[in-house]
Parts: structure tokens; C-alpha cells; sequence
């Protein structure tokens, strides 16, 4: 069943063609603090929760979140929905650690096989994504970085030893039928957009050599909108682009109507599909969204909007033969299908109410939070600072994530590791299996508006 391109579609190796449609697997193997609550960047997350509960008990909850994350039901459920796709992301610290780079932790891998081949007894495909590299490649969270700063463009050293990394895992796979193919830099943020072509260059010939038949997904430059930077069209290769739509996000809406002083209605979402796919359809491959979706609030009448500017961005993806890979599958509530609740949620329940209040996630945050206390810091940067314009969103979203999304959030990590103090390894397990399937909510409309889709499309 391993795909290849051909022109504007993928085929399997019998001349099938496939629409590769899903969901991303956020929060599973890169942990996001959006999904399942904690504040700041994974690591330093994990590094709070181990000083509390010390090496051996940390492990033993975090293993058993992987566990619980994802099983036999998650993916009995994606396939009964219709969907053919997951897209995984995955943090290399599974793989490699910073003290012994180059060394792979073949331990690692045991999650991801196990998911894989659940998914492919389901006929469904995976697309591995490394979402968090060494040195971070882009400015944000999601790249377990704890700074503003994406220093992997800045070493070689980091370089290295993601061409080192995909070596292994596209050896590693290089014959599994159910692996769709690689998505190797997620979002990649390269300020200069000097460094990320050449090292696309580097890359796709290392992981030919090593897995010559798999299909390779390409993110473009700046948060996979910009792909001006590919040198040349590779061969059984996907351009992905990545399609949130700005009435969709925390702060956005109404649908149809103004946000931050844009019109977005169908008709603005069509056209910022089409900018956003422009090369992809110049150069005549196929059209896949490696993320898209929107934001739900918990308020009906919002809510029902964010489901009317998906079914209007499924029906223009229809309308292209786009394949697509909705963000997320399964978090605490913010944009899942379906949602963790039990013991996880009542014992952390307070603790995300304040950092909801704080606006302490880049992700759910309307950048509206403390309004007060922060307004006469966006005064300070607008009047003394005006020329300033910071990579890669200018300075109102940079004065935020410095202050909001980084010192608040680092702020509030101790809190955060104090709720595990005086649990028991079974107070622990319960934690974890909080995110079991058969303990979630479901978010009925969104599965009920997906199975519709996929079911009456093709």
C-alpha cells in the first residue's frame, strides 16, 4: 500500500489514488501546553513535574499518558469517521538526548511503532512530523522552546543531527506499507530564509539514500506560508501548507464578520486557501493542509460559527481534491474531537481556569487577558519602538509571547508541579487515563460534521 506521487495526486503502488484526509495527533508525543494544560514548553514542564515526583514516578506517568493517549478504540474511532491519515507529531527528545547527541534511544520508537501499526490494522495511514528538532526551529512552544529564539538555523551542530535522526527513522520504516511518509521540519521559522533551502537540499538527499520510496511532506518557511525558498521541485514530494483560518483563532469572530479589522466570511477563506497553495499549484503537485481548524469556546452560539467556517473549509478543500490533516484529535477542550475529563480535570481544573485568565497559552489566548496591566507595555513598544518589526509576526504578538507566553508561563510551571505532590503511583495512573477514550468527552457536533464529510465525499 505505499503511496507515491504522480502529478497533482498521491496513488498507491497498484495506481489508486488516495486523498490522504485525518486528524494530527497533537499533544501525544510532543506534548503542547494547550492540550493537556500544563504552562511553558514541554521540557520545562517535565523537568518541573520530575522535581516533585522524582525520575522513576515521573516516568511512570508519563509513560502511562502515552499509553492512555492512544489505544485500539482511538483508532477504531478515527477509521469509523472515515479518515485514512494521522498526522504524528513527534518531540526528538524520544529519540536523542541533549547530553548524548548523535546516540539514538532506540526506547523511543516503542509508542510510535505501536501506534502505527494500530493504525494501519485500521487501514489508516501515518505521517511522522518531527515537531520539535534540536535547537528549536521556529519561535514558539510547539518546538519545545523555551525561548523566543529558533537557534537551530543559527549551529550546524542542531543540523546535524536532525539529518542524523531522519537517517534513522526513514531506515527505520523504509519498508512499513502504512507509513504515508515524512513530514520532517514542522513550521520551520527561519528568520534570514538563507539557511532553510540549502538544508532541504541536505536533507531529502540523506533521507533518499536511506528510504528512497517513501513520500517526503515539505513544510514552506515562516510557519509553512512561504515556499520561496525551495530551490528545486523534488521528486514524490508534497508542499504542505498550513491553513488556520483568522476567524477561527481565540480571538476571532464573528463568522462571517470582522476580525481585527479583516472581513472573513467563505469567500476570504477561499482566498487565502488559494495564496497559500499558490505553488503547490504552479508546480503541479499535490494539495494537502498539514493543520487547519478552529478554536471552540464552549459558548453555543461562538461555537456553532467555528463549525461553519470548518464545513465551509472542508467544502472548498473538496472542491480542490485537497487532502487535509485537522488539528487536533484529543486535548482538555480547546480545539479535540474528543476531550480528557475525570480525575485530570478536577484535579487541575482551577489551575487552567487561571492560566485561561492570564492568557498564559499562545494558542488559546485573545492577547486581550490582563489587559490592563499590559496595555501600558504595548504603549511603551508602539511610541519609543515603532520601527520595531520582529520576526515572524511583528511586535504586538512578540511583546506578548516574551511577556505572556514565555515569563508568565514559566511563572506558573511551580504551580503547576505542585498539584502532583501527595499523589500515589495510583492517583498518578488515574491522571493519565484521564486521557483514555473511553474516560473523554466527545465533541459530538465536530464528529458528527467530520463523518459527514468524509463519508459523502471522496
Amino acid at each position: 500500500m505505499t503511496l507515491h506521487v504522480s502529478g497533482e495526486r498521491l496513488l498507491t503502488a497498484d495506481g489508486a489514488p488516495v486523498r490522504l484526509r485525518g486528524v494530527g495527533l497533537g499533544g501525544w508525543m510532543n506534548m503542547e501546553n494547550f492540550i493537556t494544560g500544563y504552562p511553558a514548553n514541554e521540557s520545562a514542564m517535565r523537568e518541573a513535574v520530575t522535581g516533585v515526583l522524582g525520575e522513576e514516578r515521573a516516568e511512570l506517568f508519563f509513560d502511562r499518558l502515552l499509553t492512555a493517549f492512544f489505544g485500539p478504540g482511538d483508532a477504531a474511532l478515527l477509521a469509523e469517521l472515515g479518515m485514512n491519515c494521522v498526522r504524528i507529531p513527534v518531540n526528538y527528545h524520544h529519540l536523542e538526548s541533549d547530553s548524548r547527541p548523535f546516540e539514538i534511544i532506540e526506547r523511543g520508537f516503542r509508542h510510535l511503532d505501536r501506534v502505527i501499526d494500530l493504525l494501519g490494522e485500521h487501514g489508516v495511514y501515518s505521517v511522522i512530523d518531527l515537531h520539535a528538532l534540536p535547537g528549536s526551529q521556529n519561535q514558539h512552544w510547539h518546538s519545545d522552546n523555551p525561548t523566543h529564539l529558533a537557534a537551530f538555523w543559527q549551529h550546524r551542530h542542531f543540523q546535524d543531527r536532525v539529518v542524523n535522526l531522519w537517517e534513522t527513522i526513514a531506515d527505520r520504516y523504509r519498508d512499513h506499507p502504512w507509513v504515508a511518509g515524512y513530514n520532517p521540519v514542522n513550521e520551520p521559522g527561519d528568520p534570514s530564509g538563507k539557511v532553510i533551502g540549502p538544508f532541504y537540499d541536505r536533507l531529502v538527499k540523506a533521507v533518499r539514500a536511506a528510504d528512497p520510496g517513501h513520500v517526503l511532506f515539505l513544510d514552506g518557511n515562516t510557519y509553512s506560508t512561504d515556499f520561496s525558498v525551495f530551490r528545486e521541485v523534488y521528486e514524490n514530494t508534497v508542499f504542505v501548507c498550513h491553513d488556520y483560518a483568522l476567524a477561527g483563532f481565540a480571538h476571532g469572530g464573528p463568522y462571517p464578520g470582522m476580525t481585527r479589522g479583516e472581513w472573513c466570511d467563505r469567500e476570504q477563506l477561499e482566498r487565502a486557501f488559494d495564496r497559500r497553495t499558490t505553488f503547490q499549484r504552479q508546480t503541479g503537485t499535490p494539495l494537502w493542509v498539514g493543520e487547519f481548524g478552529p478554536v471552540y469556546t464552549g459558548d453555543p452560539g461562538v461555537d456553532e460559527q467555528r463549525y461553519q467556517i470548518l464545513r465551509d473549509q472542508l467544502e472548498i478543500y473538496d472542491a480542490h481534491g485537497a487532502g487535509w490533516s485537522l488539528w487536533t484529535y484529543k486535548d482538555v477542550g480547546l480545539q479535540g474531537l474528543v476531550c480528557a475529563a475525570g480525575p485530570y480535570g478536577e484535579r487541575f481544573g482551577a489551575f487552567m481556569d487561571k492560566k485561561r485568565r492570564l492568557g498564559a497559552d499562545r494558542w488559546g489566548s485573545t492577547m486581550e487577558e490582563s489587559a490592563d496591566e499590559l496595555a501600558p507595555l504595548h504603549r511603551l513598544v508602539e511610541r519609543e519602538f515603532a520601527a520595531w518589526r520582529p520576526y515572524p509576526w511583528g511586535a504586538r504578538y512578540t511583546t506578548d509571547d516574551l511577556i505572556r507566553h514565555i515569563l508568565l508561563a514559566q511563572a506558573l510551571l511551580p504551580e503547576y508541579a505542585a498539584l502532583f505532590g501527595g499523589l500515589d503511583d495510583d492517583g498518578l495512573r488515574a491522571l493519565a487515563d484521564s486521557f483514555a477514550l473511553e474516560a473523554c468527552a466527545r465533541r459530538e457536533p465536530l464528529l458528527d460534521l467530520l463523518r459527514t464529510n468524509l463519508r459523502g465525499t471522496s
